[in-house]
């Protein structure tokens, strides 16, 4: 029971940023805005660059559920520390490139912070 909360947690972390990743890969020009980078995707090379995101976001989910099947906690735990470094990276990206500094914080910034607090919960659990 001491698990199900951080378990919990990163089970809906890897399904969000699958949904995301698919949005990414079926419609960027929708979701671009959303990630903090203006202008959001309107040509097609653009819109074709961030299908790789896409690609990335559901792969890190695929890996943690994945791992969550096959793995113990501290795997779990393990694996979302390493992938706290995807939104930590994006959101040097947007602050670096003059982007949303409100969502490079809010999105990325909250999204790493929550993943390497449930990847500690889920090393240090009994």
């Amino acid at each position: 029971m001491h698990n199900a909360i951080p378990l919990s947690l990163a089970a809906l972390m890897a399904v969000g940023i699958i949904v995301i990743g698919c949005f990414y890969l079926v419609s960027p020009e929708r979701i671009s805005g959303t990630f903090g980078l203006k202008p959001p995707a309107s040509d097609a090379d653009t819109r074709a660059w961030l299908r790789p995101k896409g690609i990335r976001d559901v792969v890190s989910g695929l890996v943690v559920l994945t791992m969550m099947l096959t793995a113990d906690r501290r795997l779990v735990g393990i694996a979302l520390l390493v992938e706290a470094f995807i939104p930590l990276g994006d959101m040097s990206i947007i602050l670096g490139s003059g982007g949303s500094k409100s969502r490079a914080f809010s999105i990325h910034g909250v999204t790493c912070a929550v993943m390497l607090v449930v990847g500690l919960l889920l090393i240090h659990a009994i």
